[in-house]
């Protein structure tokens, strides 16, 4: 298979889907791998370390143009629907619950579209989600904590306090795995932390995991309603594969927090969990509303590209060999949390919330392609 990495031009996003190890790997299967030039020098892998690795490098045009696979981090952008040709495997994330606009557009492509978010295992695990929502929770109270700053339009808090002086409360909704990395780094600052939770069963694993050093409280309206009204930070960390981020916070609850207080909204890329979130870029990550600031970055992890790249591509290539080494088809029904991953195939809409979440008809991979198991 011809295997195509393309270089990101959302803005301020400085990861690339494959690094010149993973290129390596994909050659040593026999495989051709083109890079797009300059795609990784925002994760500091220059053209040459990817021919070094037997990799060709190509214009932007000939490397969407000539590859059976197409590998990418972020969604594409409006720019990049045209380059996407019917029967090519567009292999990325892709958020499409928020975004009716690129739904409509991969639909018309007829590419076959497979999300990272949505690769999802027996267990109900998401291996490709999983290193980025790390990132991205470990970076949330490190964002949050420079937005409090006063000169940043934030009340004017250190985290960590001093003797004397209270530290800073910062509320986690949600105890994934965004919510579990979030509150890890707000208590190694030194930080009061709350975590929401609606799991029961999940609380008591983060108590194990945090040896007591978080309050835990159960996840309602009611509870969040009071622990965001003297919190100084809250981390939007909550997560329905797949589908839009539930909205927990509404506008009207924000007259009754703290002025210069801050919300760090994880879940913007699945359209925010707060009412006031919109996206924002790393150039310009925050707003006001209602003396509130608001982080809402949506491509948090493009941040810190080198060590986002790097654990991105140790999750996404043995999946990407997969589909390489077996093609598309045989790829689908070897793998059930890889067919779970398709999320539009041939002008249809193959995962359910995603065609929920814009009214249109939704068609079981099993109905596209004969030997996919019809229960995943």
């Amino acid at each position: 298979m011809r295997v195509g990495v393309v270089k990101e031009i959302k803005k301020d996003e400085y990861r690339v889907a494959l690094t010149p190890a993973g290129a390596r790997e994909l050659v040593g299967h026999g495989h051709d791998v083109v890079v797009e030039t300059t795609a990784g020098v925002g994760s500091s892998f220059a053209d040459e370390a990817y021919v070094a690795a037997g990799a060709t490098i190509a214009s932007c045009e000939d490397t969407w143009a000539t590859c059976d696979m197409v590998m990418k981090v972020k969604e594409p952008l409006e720019p990049e629907y045209s380059r996407i040709r019917e029967g090519q495997i567009l292999f990325t994330y892709l958020h499409l619950a928020p975004d009716e606009a690129l739904t409509k557009a991969l639909i018309n492509t007829g590419a076959t579209c497979i999300a990272y978010e949505t690769v999802e295992t027996d267990d109900r695990k998401l291996p490709l989600l999983a290193p980025m929502s790390e990132v991205a929770g470990r970076l949330a109270p490190q964002m949050g904590a420079h937005c409090l700053e006063k000169p940043k339009g934030g009340r004017g808090i250190l985290l960590a306090g001093l003797p004397g002086v209270a530290p800073a409360k910062v509320v986690v909704l949600g105890g994934g795995i965004v919510g579990y990395n979030a509150a890890m780094i707000a208590v190694g600052m030194q930080a009061d932390v709350w975590v929401l939770e609606r799991s029961v069963d999940r609380m008591r694993e983060l108590e194990n995991m945090m040896d007591g050093r978080i309050t835990l409280e159960i996840s309602n309206q009611q509870m969040v309603e009071e622990a965001i009204s003297n919190a100084d930070m809250v981390i939007g960390a909550v997560l329905v594969a797949g589908a839009r981020a539930p909205r927990l916070v509404t506008k009207d609850m924000l007259s009754g927090m703290k002025e210069g207080s801050v919300l760090v909204d994880v879940a913007i890329d699945q359209g925010g969990c707060f009412e006031t979130s919109k996206p924002t870029t790393h150039s310009d990550p925050t707003y006001v509303v209602d003396g509130v600031v608001h982080y809402c970055v949506a491509n948090m992890p493009g941040a810190v590209p080198i060590t986002s790249t790097r654990g991105l591509t140790n999750v996404t290539l043995p999946y990407a060999e997969l589909l390489a080494n077996r093609g598309l088809e045989d790829a689908m029904r070897f793998s059930k949390p890889l067919a779970r991953g398709v999320n539009v195939m041939a002008g249809k809409v193959t995962n359910q919330p995603v065609a929920e979440s814009h009214g249109l008809p939704y068609t079981h991979l099993s109905d596209l392609i004969d030997g996919v198991d019809p229960s995943i």
